[in-house]
């Protein structure tokens, strides 16, 4: 019997709707997250294509900066992965960089 651990998922529905790989996925030196790339890693821990620690590993990330992108999706969907806009989506009496 094999357990749910030994099952390896080899393409999930990406954000275009389209079938994703390993392959699709960014590039392992990627140096600049736009928010699709993020979106598409997220998707990729959440579907089963990678684990969060080959994710992790992967792409350089701690595990607190991949949960920010997945809980950013979460709450405000891709626009909340713009770090540009981060105010935006800030609740009101946060502090500021300013402050």
């Amino acid at each position: 019997m094999q357990s749910h651990t030994d099952i390896k998922i080899s393409q999930i529905i990406g954000l275009d709707g389209k079938p994703m790989t390993i392959e699709d996925l960014p590039p392992k030196n990627t140096k600049r997250w736009v928010i699709r790339r993020k979106a598409e890693v997220v998707a990729a821990v959440r579907g089963g294509l990678i684990s969060l620690d080959d994710a992790c590993n992967r792409y350089k990330l701690s595990v607190e900066e991949f949960l920010s992108w997945q809980k950013a999706i979460d709450k405000h969907g891709l626009p909340g992965l713009r770090t540009t806009r981060l105010q935006q989506y800030r609740p009101p009496g946060f502090p500021s960089n300013g402050d």
